[in-house]
């Protein structure tokens, strides 16, 4: 290698920048690039929102006369502003205590002067951790949620206007009988409908056990401060201490696999309806959608290629989170530790993805000259016309469906 004198390569960087940390951009994760998901799910979100949940237990203890009510307010006041903290050497500090919530308490004393004494008090770094996961992931899914009613309202349109619009059904790749437009609409409603509702029915509860998960550290009031932390922080309040029992990470994970799988299916079936060959759907165009950069005719369905890029990366992910339920005792040895990044990539994996596909579904184009043409002749082949047997009656209860929920 050349030496240092000559200075870093052409392009390159020098030895104490190469150790620089670079923000995570989403270069090679274009799905969730610029969109809400993203912000929400940030090294600096997941920061703020443990000093949120340092802040919370030090006013839920100051409720109950643990702490003084002054301590809490220095505390809340050194908390508010993430940006008075040193990231990314917190992350590498993180390293010598395996999580970055021990680093955090040291500066966040430092910053609360003489309250800095009341600040983590009783408290372990999971505690913190596990709430300040469960602040993001309850800010993200706000989102994630907000997208797909976006994607709902678009698809209950769609089934509306084409309820009758005939194409042929296929089945193994292959046309089938007829069908209509409206009814595959209606699928992909219910589909993502179901999976809003299941996302949404998630609880997230805050956590509060202390170092061994027994609360000892608060006396006769634990219980009362665990009521009035989930207040503090606005989670569910747990019925116990989850420290190694991992079943809200598990159903969070699993919520959003089931709306990424959801979302996935509607992109794969517009990727299909849009090939050449086919034609029947279309995405919008747009400035810079859907170009190729050697061949400038094609336009390639750009948004349902990140949709199903999501849909096939989060069940991955969660095979991490429900195999990292099997911890050891009362604190996980590794398991936990697993789970942080998998989570942080389901959340933002699932948002972009809600996001990208309500794009996806407001500017589609649809042609129902094509869906005939295509159903002649499969109508040539069955020799005789069968109608599209009770797809209208189907797209109605789907509606239905649809507007009883959403009211």
């Amino acid at each position: 290698m050349p030496s240092d004198e000559h200075g870093p390569p052409p392009g390159g960087h020098g030895p104490a920048q190469e150790r620089r940390p670079a923000p995570d951009a989403g270069l090679l994760s274009p799905v969730r690039a610029g969109t809400e998901a993203e912000a929400a799910t940030s090294d600096l979100a997941y920061l703020t929102a443990m000093l949120d949940a340092e802040a919370a237990l030090a006013r839920a203890q100051a409720r109950l006369g643990l702490v003084p009510a002054s301590a809490a307010e220095a505390i809340t006041t050194a908390a508010a502003d993430a940006d008075r903290f040193d990231l990314p050497g917190i992350a590498r500090r993180a390293r010598g205590s395996g999580n970055p919530v021990v680093p955090l308490v040291a500066d966040l004393r430092v910053l609360a002067g003489s309250a800095g004494v009341h600040v983590h008090k009783g408290a372990t770094s999971q505690d913190i951790a596990d709430t300040g996961a469960m602040l993001v992931a309850a800010r993200a899914r706000r989102g994630v949620l907000a997208h797909l009613d976006r994607a709902l309202d678009a698809l209950a349109g769609l089934a509306a206007r084409y309820r009758d619009t005939p194409m042929p059904a296929r089945t193994l790749g292959r046309q089938a009988l007829p069908t209509t437009f409206g009814a595959k609409a209606a699928g992909w409603l219910m589909g993502c409908l179901e999976a809003r509702e299941g996302l949404a029915a998630v609880p997230l509860p805050a956590q509060l056990g202390g170092p061994a998960g027994t609360l000892d550290a608060f006396g006769d009031r634990a219980l009362d401060l665990v009521a009035a932390y989930a207040q503090e922080t606005g989670l569910a309040r747990p019925v116990l201490p989850w420290h190694t029992r991992r079943t809200p990470v598990a159903r969070l994970a699993a919520a959003l696999a089931v709306a990424a799988g959801a979302l996935g299916k509607i992109a794969t079936d517009v990727w299909l309806l849009a090939q050449s060959e086919v034609g029947e759907v279309a995405e919008a165009p747009g400035a810079g959608r859907g170009g190729s950069s050697s061949m400038p005719h094609k336009r390639n369905p750009a948004l349902s290629a990140l949709v199903r890029s999501a849909a096939l990366q989060v069940p991955a992910q969660v095979q991490v989170i429900l195999a990292a339920q099997a911890a050891p005792h009362e604190r996980p040895a590794g398991e936990w530790h697993a789970e942080w990044q998998p989570l942080r990539e389901c959340l933002r994996l699932t948002g972009g993805a809600a996001e990208t596909a309500a794009e996806l579904l407001d500017g589609l184009e649809v042609s129902t000259e094509l869906m005939r043409a295509d159903l002649d002749d499969l109508l040539d082949v069955l020799g005789d016309d069968p109608g599209t047997g009770a797809a209208a009656a189907l797209v109605g209860q789907a509606l239905d469906a649809y507007r009883r929920r959403r009211t």
